[in-house]
């Protein structure tokens, strides 16, 4: 189970309210020194919400071994730091469903469609007056990254969220709030997933 959504939409909140096991996609950005990350135009700001950030391959991977046999190795992933300070052991024992998320689980639908490992993506939107807000007071307590850097992502993630949840549903993902998510996870978790829409 795939979900997706912009930073600050309550992901995290929901796949731990699931019950499900968890794979957190976020700890397979790149390291702040690749020189391949993105940055934000006409910045010299990380654009840590671009998909170049984040390394999709290392996730599919991830997420194809815990289907397969149910165990896999992740990194661990610092955000304050913009680094891995590790890795650590994921056991989803015999368990037949378990979310991956992060604000890039969209990106891998089709992969993961191909796989055959897909039961469902959604994209979770909460509104961006509520994400924004959401989302800086999140970043704030966990010092994630400076109080001028969080001010100029919040500012322009709220101006771009209708855009982001465009991309994520043409994607694949299916746009919803939290109870709506709820109820196709528990669906998907009884064996009556909705089939994963193909993009058109």
């Amino acid at each position: 189970m795939l979900l997706c959504g912009p930073s600050g939409s309550g992901k995290s909140l929901l796949a731990a309210r699931s019950g499900l096991p968890v794979l957190r996609l976020d700890d397979f950005y790149k390291e702040g020194t690749d020189p391949s990350l993105p940055l934000v135009a006409q910045s010299s700001d990380i654009d840590w919400d671009h998909p170049g950030s984040w390394d999709a391959d290392a996730a599919v991977a991830a997420i194809a071994e815990l289907c397969r046999s149910g165990r896999t190795r992740v990194p661990v992933y610092d955000i304050s730091l913009s680094a891995r300070t590790g890795e650590e052991a994921v056991d989803i024992g015999r368990t037949p469903l378990f979310i991956a998320e992060g604000i890039f689980a969209a990106e891998i639908v089709a992969r993961c469609r191909d796989l055959g490992v897909l039961a469902d993506a959604l994209c979770l939107s909460r509104g961006p007056v509520t994400t924004f807000r959401r989302r800086f007071l999140r970043d704030l307590k966990e010092g994630r990254k400076s109080v001028p850097f969080l001010v100029r992502r919040g500012w322009r993630l709220m101006r771009q969220e209708r855009t982001i949840i465009a991309r994520q549903t043409a994607l694949g993902a299916y746009a919803c709030d939290r109870d709506e998510a709820l109820g196709r996870l528990a669906a998907a978790a009884a064996g009556r997933c909705p089939a994963a829409r193909t993009p058109a």
